[in-house]
């Protein structure tokens, strides 16, 4: 309890960007906001259609941004999916909001996704890469996120948090930005970099 008070503290302390965001609760609920403060114990939420809610500060589980639930919404399964995606984040030190705008690309959230190349599940894992993760069976959801935040949570710190050099390696492979020296020419990758990042940080 106290490593959960101290990260939502943490987010809590800076101010919300402009665009809606989604608050997810500890019940599975979720409510469009636009701003918080927080007042004591109570944690006081402006919603997006106005006014403002208030409730224990340990109900949040966290913020996402609003175009992402809407994706996991349209997808089915929106509690389990979003609650799966943000504990396999959190184990391996990511933001959830990071997974999850890599499982909207990769997969737009559908667990049983396969790519021409045969990526399969919600993060798009290879045969070869999902064996040597320990994976059974990729389009399990559960499987699926744990491997591919493992993966990505390698590949961030392989590249010191530069993320779009890591997020180039998860698309195109390690090689491929190591001789690049960076984001490789490929217009797929490229464009997947853009993709992600615009969905993480929309304001930027």
């Amino acid at each position: 309890m106290t490593r959960h008070w101290t990260l939502l503290a943490a987010l809590l302390t800076s101010a919300l960007p402009a665009r809606a965001e989604i608050a997810v609760l500890a019940n599975g609920m979720t409510l469009k906001v636009t701003g918080q403060r927080l007042d004591g114990a109570t944690l006081f939420l402006q919603l997006k259609e106005g006014g403002e809610v208030g409730l224990p500060f340990e109900m949040l589980r966290g913020l996402v941004p609003d175009e992402v639930i809407d994706e996991i919404d349209a997808a089915g399964g929106a509690g389990d999916l979003r609650a799966q995606a943000a504990a396999a984040a959190r184990r391996h030190g990511l933001d959830p909001e990071l997974v999850l705008a890599v499982v909207g690309v990769e997969s737009a959230f559908e667990p049983r996704a396969v790519s021409p190349r045969g990526a399969r599940g919600l993060m798009q894992l290879m045969p070869g890469t999902a064996a040597a993760l320990g994976v059974a069976d990729a389009f399990d959801p559960a499987q699926n996120l744990e491997a591919g935040a493992r993966h990505l949570r390698s590949l961030v710190g392989r590249y010191a948090g530069d993320l779009p050099r890591a997020l180039a390696a998860y698309n195109a492979g390690a090689g491929a930005v190591d001789r690049f020296g960076g984001v490789p020419p490929y217009r797929e990758t490229r464009d997947y970099v853009r993709k992600v990042l615009r969905r993480y940080k929309p304001e930027s």
